[in-house]
């Protein structure tokens, strides 16, 4: 399958985990929510990584690099994320880091010498503006929550965005190389979130009080903490490094950014709520982008 495809697969999983991810998160807090969700995530990578022999490909260089990646990635940019989301609310946080993907198009083109000319180069742009467009232009006139409330400075919260979508892509390059070499991406992930996990677990243990659960933790909240973990960290990241070893970093970040324009279909699916006309403007921009692309 083309990396292309993929990262796009890797984006629908991010887009359905984030429907039955909501009521957990909540209730046990982001933070928290991200704890349990990396633990379960940890134990069912290694438990592969263990049957299918891929922890073999792991050796000390890149156990260095593949932690690394998962404090930048995993560790400091979700909980920039969740911070972000907290001041600013999940649309407009939701804009800032879709920035990820010019983010990686730029240091794609630095650090790795990958271009995109030609078509590829106007799909990209399309795709790009379709996904920001379907976000912050993407709520009805007659919806009002307080999600879309500021809290805090505005300033803080798009640095805290900005942040998170940067920590993403430095992350995502800096194995490209790395998964170039052929190493497992099952045994690559399982890694990267341990290595996040034991920094969320130093938080914890530091007794910072945004970092404790708001409630004991239910057999409903563990169930679908466990199946957010399944879809979206043990398979959707696991996808978006398999993308990696054969393809172009830019574009697979660029591919992995539309998970809120196929999160629109789901919402209206399951919500039964109808998105904003621009919000369906945005999705058709994605859609002929990703399409001029492949």
């Amino acid at each position: 399958m083309r990396p292309e495809w993929l990262a796009l697969l890797a984006a629908a999983c991010w887009a359905v985990s984030s429907l039955f991810s909501a009521p957990p998160a909540q209730r046990l807090g982001a933070i928290a929510f991200s704890r349990w969700r990396m633990l379960f995530a940890s134990v069912i990578l290694w438990s592969l990584a263990l049957v299918t022999g891929g922890w073999r490909s792991l050796d000390t260089a890149a156990l260095l690099l593949l932690g690394l990646s998962g404090v930048i990635g995993i560790f400091i940019g979700d909980t920039a994320l969740f911070a972000c989301m907290n001041r600013l609310g999940p649309r407009r946080s939701g804009v800032l880091f879709a920035t990820h993907a010019l983010f990686s198009a730029v240091l794609a083109w630095l650090f790795l010498s990958e271009t995109i000319r030609g078509w590829a180069l106007v799909g990209s742009v399309l795709l790009i503006s379709g996904v920001m467009m379907a976000v912050l232009w993407g709520k009805r006139e007659d919806e009002s929550h307080h999600w879309e409330q500021t809290r805090g400075a505005l300033a803080i919260g798009v640095a805290l965005g900005l942040l998170a979508a940067l920590c993403q892509s430095v992350a995502t390059l800096m194995l490209k190389p790395l998964m170039s070499t052929g190493i497992d991406a099952v045994a690559a992930s399982a890694m990267r979130m341990t290595v996040a996990l034991a920094a969320h677990g130093l938080l914890w243990s530091s007794g910072w009080t945004p970092a404790r659960a708001k409630a004991e933790v239910r057999w409903q909240d563990a169930a679908l903490t466990c199946l957010s973990a399944v879809v979206a960290m043990a398979l959707g990241m696991t996808l978006i490094l398999r993308a990696m070893r054969d393809g172009q970093a830019g574009l697979v970040a660029i591919f992995s950014s539309v998970t809120p324009v196929l999160l629109l279909p789901l919402l209206w699916l399951v919500y039964r709520r109808r998105p904003a006309h621009a919000a369906w403007l945005g999705a058709a921009m994605a859609v002929t982008g990703t399409a001029l692309i492949l």
